[in-house]
């Protein structure tokens, strides 16, 4: 039995589907509403909330491997409670901070779960992804509403990699030997400036999409309402603000492990066009 956490986002639901397709055995998608979940023929829909660890235990029931997105919930009594239930693998998504930008706070808070996941006794394969192409979906609103998309840095490209692609690599280390006791680090095929994204998405669209490049100190105004001063620093700090090669490099890992090329962002506004719409 396979669990997926986070089931009904952009990796989960792409997991979901890839491991339904692939036959990979008994499925469950964890979910806080089992009733409006809409997961493949076949998958159980179980419910559960990671503020309340007990709500887990029969989620957990019968589950040998598990999928975990860090930091959702409290990672210790997470792992804990898939200990104790059993499970015997345990596929985490991190960030590539870990490697890239270890002092920021969010990066050592991926680190420390990834640390608890390696002493826990289960195996463990850790997935390293860098800016998701989902992102974009931040400037969703301004472009139905036909405002400009205000950025900073716009020149800066960062290797931004497809949810799905993380998805098959995940499939893949949950459904084949080999991948215990391996960290992968994941982006996509090729560097994505903010500027090319907007372009990108207006071609989709087939109209013209404005773009005004914004100081950082903006930047972090909006930002900081939404997620917090030092999370809003640390990502403006890994989105152009303190990048270094090995942020900026572009891996082969996605095709290694899944032995297909790494989706581009243009593929992924060509599957999500509609939000902007």
């Amino acid at each position: 039995m396979i669990l997926v956490t986070g089931a009904t986002g952009n990796i989960g639901s792409a997991l979901l589907k890839e491991l339904r397709e692939c036959d990979a055995g008994p499925l469950r998608g964890l979910t806080r509403d089992a009733e409006r979940a809409s997961f493949p023929e076949g998958v159980g829909a179980v419910e559960g909330d990671f503020a309340e660890i007990a709500s887990l235990k029969p989620a957990l029931e019968g589950v040998r491997s598990l999928f975990l997105v860090s930091r959702i919930g409290s990672d210790a009594d997470i792992l804990d409670a898939a200990r104790e239930a059993g499970v015997e693998h345990v596929v985490l998504v991190s960030s590539i901070t870990v490697q890239t930008h270890p002092h920021l706070g969010p990066a050592g808070e991926n680190l420390a779960v990834e640390r608890l996941l390696k002493g826990s006794g289960m195996a463990w394969t850790i997935l390293r992804p860098t800016q998701f192409a989902s992102n974009a979906l931040w400037w969703a609103a301004s472009i139905r509403e036909h405002q400009a998309v205000r950025a900073p840095y716009a020149g800066i490209g960062l290797p931004t990699i497809h949810p799905a692609d993380i998805a098959s690599v995940a499939r893949v280390a949950l459904t084949e030997s080999g991948h215990q006791g391996r960290t992968y680090a994941l982006t996509g095929p090729e560097r994505v400036t903010a500027r090319q994204q907007v372009e990108a998405i207006a071609v989709a669209l087939e109209r013209e999409v404005p773009f005004a490049e914004i100081s950082r100190e903006e930047a972090h105004r909006h930002m900081t309402a939404f997620l917090g001063d030092e999370a809003a620093d640390a990502v403006l700090d890994v989105t152009g603000g303190d990048v270094n090669e090995e942020l900026l490099k572009v891996r082969d890992t996605v095709s290694q492990v899944t032995g297909s090329p790494a989706r581009s962002f243009h593929q992924w506004v060509s599957e999500n066009a509609a939000a902007f719409r």
